[in-house]
């Protein structure tokens, strides 16, 4: 939750009534070791004295799609081997009695812990460590008689070792094996190496893995993340399903999304145009009032909805987001009598609870919509609201509602994203960079249907060997200097005039993300969403040409790649009968 302007954290007990859907197995409990010491010996080396975990496990099922398939997902729970000792208790030690319990249930309390200190870091390490520990010792309980290594594949999604390793600090322990042979062992020990959109993989290929790549080449492979048709569209967007698309070309498509090309014969079809268009403006209704019930927070639905909702992140770029905010407000002030097209600015997401950068992001937007919003002479031409806890619940309702879909991270730095395809089978038009899976999505609706601008991944490079300056930016742009004046003189704050200093030090000295580089194309861009927008006609036909061009962000596709050309696996043609079906 935000208080006022500050994101404070506060616990999810969603156990705390339990879970219906999950069953624990205590007959398959195993135990994980912690710290302890190495003993030689004539008879080998034996790992002694150590700290046990009990790691019980907890299985749920995961039905397929009227398949009368049931796969399970199995997590794991920290338990101490003794939860109480009633001889510390007997003696008045009753924090030491419970101790232990404590200490061993931290491990799985809490998700992405604070690891700004060493316990963080140490805990931190401890949960991945507890995983993978847990994981391994269960897939050879079950499959060392016979099976093992032909039944079992462990996939790992993660950045590289060296990267997870050094985040943890010197401090936590001695990295004295690890050097420039890190990459080489990761590398040699993987059966394939793939990213998951075709940007990220060429990335890795041309620069992570380059030498690997020219060696072994075979071993790369690139599979693009997808989304479920059922959860995105089906459950959460009955309206464009039900009066749109099964009228139209029936429901095979939410088993076989590429189906959804057949929309594009109805591109110029006046009645879908109108249906889509109707559903739009029904989802944003629902949405204005969803927000006005549970936040207080009235807004205009018959303005364009501009969306961006993620984790807060530098990367993100929340930040650019938020200089064209201002420098729109400033318009809006400048020329009050001009025919702006209305907008509500959604901003969502949460910031790592050690990440004071990230937490200054979600500072000033709310800040900037205290300001916005309060305005008369800009009334509802231009709202700002920050919508406080996202979580997939949320995402549900506004990812239907979205006209815009902000996905404009810096070239090169993200590695797919998921959003970016929710918003497009959900009927909201793309303003984003050349990044992640937003390449392939041009591609899949022609990039003439999306609004790219700014840096492409070699112009970053470029950048990069040049030299990127932002004082030149900010000198050579006067609508982005008279912003980030504001900013700096406290316009947004002021009771505390130096209260985003920090963040204009950031941008002005060393911004990784070169904010400043796209601002001048992002603004153009945007002026070119804001005229389109006023032309309900020509909008609705490109958001027909993103709907029909979804079909590659399956998740079953993806899924299906990753067994057939990974996995090594093909899908079973012999049909299950339900148990009450006669067949």
């Amino acid at each position: 939750m935000t208080d006022i302007i500050w994101q404070v954290e506060e616990a999810d007990d969603w156990l705390r009534y339990g879970n219906p859907w999950e069953k624990a197995r205590p007959e398959y409990m195993r135990p994980v070791h912690f710290y302890g010491r190495v003993e030689h010996n004539p008879d080998g080396v034996k790992w002694v004295d150590t700290q046990v975990i009990l790691a019980l496990p907890y299985d749920t099922p995961v039905p397929g799609y009227r398949n009368n398939i049931v796969n399970t997902m199995r997590l794991w729970s920290a338990k101490a081997p003794c939860e109480f000792h009633l001889k510390d208790f007997n003696v008045g030690g009753y924090i030491q009695a419970v101790l232990d319990k404590n200490l061993a249930e931290n491990i799985s309390r809490v998700l992405y812990p604070n690891d700004n200190f060493f316990e963080g870091k140490e805990l931190r390490l401890k949960q991945e460590y507890f995983v993978v520990a847990a994981t391994l010792q269960d897939i050879i309980r079950r499959f060392k008689a016979s099976k093992f290594g032909s039944t079992e594949v462990v996939r790992m999604d993660l950045t590289t070792l060296p990267d997870k390793v050094r985040q943890l600090g010197s401090s936590l322990f001695h990295v004295n094996t690890l050097d420039c042979r890190e990459h080489s062992t990761q590398f040699v020990s993987y059966l394939v190496v793939n990213g998951v959109a075709q940007i990220h993989s060429d990335i890795i290929k041309d620069t992570v893995f380059k030498d690997f790549y020219d060696v072994d080449p075979q071993k790369f492979q690139n599979k693009t993340n997808g989304i479920t048709p059922r959860r995105w569209l089906v459950m959460c967007n009955p309206g464009l399903l039900i009066h749109i698309l099964v009228q139209r070309i029936g429901e095979d498509y939410i088993r076989d999304l590429s189906q959804l090309k057949s929309l594009l014969k109805f591109v110029d079809d006046d009645a879908l145009i109108r249906d889509i268009a109707k559903v739009k403006q029904e989802n944003k209704m629902k949405f204005a009032v969803l927000l006005e019930e549970q936040c207080n927070v009235k807004i205009n639905p018959n303005s364009m909805f501009d969306v961006q909702v993620k984790r807060i992140h530098e990367y993100k770029r929340q930040l650019l987001n938020c200089l064209h905010i201002i420098t729109l407000y400033n318009r809006i002030k400048k020329e009050p009598n001009k025919a702006w097209t209305p907008r509500t600015i959604m901003i969502g997401g949460k910031a790592a609870p050690g990440y004071h950068t990230a937490k200054m992001i979600i500072k000033l937007i709310t800040a900037i919509g205290e300001v916005v919003n309060n305005d008369s002479v800009v009334g509802d031409r231009l709202k700002v609201i920050f919508l406080e806890n996202y979580r997939v619940t949320l995402a549900e309702k506004v990812i239907p509602a979205a006209d815009l879909s902000e996905q404009i991270s810096t070239a090169g730095t993200e590695a797919s994203g998921t959003g970016n395809m929710k918003f497009m089978l959900n009927g909201a038009l793309t303003i984003g960079t050349m990044d992640g899976a937003n390449v392939e999505m041009a591609e899949e609706a022609g990039e003439e249907n999306l609004f790219i601008f700014g840096m492409r991944v070699k112009d970053v490079e470029a950048l990069d060997k040049k030299g990127y300056d932002a004082m030149e930016y900010y000198n050579r742009i006067p609508e982005l200097k008279q912003v980030i004046d504001q900013i700096s003189g406290g316009f947004f704050s002021p009771g505390e005039p130096d209260q985003f200093k920090d963040i204009v030090k950031m941008l002005m000295r060393h911004d990784r993300f070169k904010v400043f580089a796209d601002y001048e194309d992002y603004i153009k861009c945007q002026e070119k969403v804001s005229a389109l927008y006023k032309n309900t006609k020509e909008w609705t036909k490109m958001v027909i040409h993103n709907i029909a061009g979804c079909g590659k962000f399956s998740s079953d596709r993806t899924i299906a790649q990753y067994a057939r050309e990974i996995w090594g696996m093909e899908p079973s043609l012999e049909k299950i009968a339900a148990p009450d079906d006669p067949r």
